[in-house]
């Protein structure tokens, strides 16, 4: 796999560099788009990128899988970017050591560079399961553009395909395998779909759309065995006894931080590479942000926390002062066309559900209030309300005196953004 070099200062790159970041993902592209903006930014900055391909949002890879979108609507910043704010851009040669003492890596191609500062922007890899056949041709995860073209690849040649899990990811996948022509089942562990962001009302709305769509959705259902023959999958074997023949195996059942390297240079690790709130490693000099960094016991997956984790490192790594911390988060969602939106806690405790359900059209809202303040809110099919229940939650809003029309809305005199 061939190096793709931005090399704005000449022919040969610098042998020592003021600030390299460790990874080209969406983390470490925001981590240079936000240098790109300080009027002080470090001398010199190369990025070491892993996939041969410049940076890409990984969340617009469904709609990318599905022909929704086109390749150029997904990319990020090019090579000419890159060399007009002056940073160097290695593609497709990923870093295979780091000695923080000597301060020097290594990448796999043995190209050897001394640095002053270094960020793991390392992000995350599919979780893989260690069950049986998991070493099966067809059987993959769905993180990258290279496991969208071998997903299109596959479907180009229909057939059966099987998705495991039920989240976001899962879902995605699924329905733009549907759409590419494959009889496609999602396996779900639990007993609801986006059981993280949904209550079992807006998770059965979603089911039904889906189902009737097309997919086949299985809830509390499990892989007990991968089968295959010849090397190749030929079906899945669950552990309630069913067989689903399968051509196609997309394994979506979250991630995991990746802190390999981190962890051989000697950084302290836990289930990812532990940070202050400057973002901080163990070692001086040394920082990380995203889903390979772990913030008081916090790992991440959403891109609004790690967007503030750019932001607040770009500025310390210029000299200035300035600190990360934890906000809640609210999670607005768009699964194949269905509009979904979750703040807060979900079937909320010790809190008074008021709820709107209109079938006929899908809509449905609910909201959990404590003392007359939402302290949690779902919404499937009509969204508009979703930004101002998270304002009024992270306000503590007093809404005992609103709780006759908060399901429609605020009040006829109140702006939403």
């Amino acid at each position: 796999m061939n190096s793709q070099r931005s090399e704005p200062t000449g022919e040969t790159m610098n042998q020592h560099v003021d600030l390299i970041i460790v990874g080209n993902g969406m983390a470490g592209n925001r981590l240079v788009q936000e240098l790109a903006k300080q009027p002080h930014k470090p001398e010199s900055i190369l990025v070491i990128g892993e996939e041969p391909r410049h940076a890409y949002n990984r969340v617009l890879l469904s709609p990318l899988l599905a022909g929704e979108m086109k390749a150029d609507e997904v990319a990020l910043q090019d090579a000419d970017w890159y060399r007009e704010q002056g940073i160097e851009l290695i593609s497709g040669d990923p870093v295979a050591s780091v000695d923080l003492e000597r301060r020097q890596l290594v990448t796999q191609s043995g190209y050897q560079l001394g640095f002053q500062r270094i960020v793991f922007a390392t992000g995350s890899r599919a979780n893989m399961p260690p069950l049986p056949g998991i070493e099966l041709d067809g059987v993959m995860g769905f993180r990258t553009w290279d496991d969208v073209e071998q997903m299109q690849q596959s479907a180009s040649q229909g057939g059966h395909a099987v998705v495991v899990g039920g989240g976001l990811l899962g879902l995605e996948a699924a329905e733009g395998l549907r759409k590419l022509g494959m009889q496609t089942t999602v396996l779900q562990r639990g007993d609801r779909l986006l059981n993280l962001q949904l209550d079992a009302t807006a998770a059965g709305l979603l089911r039904d759309e889906l189902t009737g769509r097309g997919l086949d959705i299985l809830l509390d259902a499990e892989i007990d065995a991968i089968e295959g023959e010849a090397g190749k999958l030929t079906g899945v074997r669950l552990k309630n006894g069913q067989q689903l023949k399968a051509d196609l195996l997309v394994l979506a059942i979250g991630v995991k931080p990746e802190i390999s390297l981190a962890r051989a240079a000697g950084l302290r690790c836990n289930r990812a590479i532990e940070v202050d709130a400057t973002l901080h490693t163990s070692h001086q000099n040394v920082f990380a942000l995203g889903e390979c960094c772990e913030f008081e016991q916090n790992t991440y997956g959403l891109v609004a926390p790690i967007w503030r984790q750019a932001e607040v490192l770009a500025r310390v790594l210029c000299g200035e002062e300035h600190a990360y911390s934890e906000q809640p988060v609210a999670t607005q969602l768009k699964v194949s066309g269905i509009s979904l939106f979750s703040c807060g806690e979900i079937d909320a405790v010790d809190a008074q559900p008021i709820e709107y359900l209109d079938r006929s059209h899908a809509e449905y809202r609910k909201l959990w209030l404590r003392d007359g303040r939402i302290v949690g809110a779902v919404l499937y099919g009509d969204t508009r309300f979703g930004p101002w229940y998270f304002e009024q939650l992270l306000n503590e809003q007093d809404l005992g005196h609103l709780r006759a029309q908060l399901l429609f809305g605020p009040p006829p005199d109140t702006q939403v953004a």
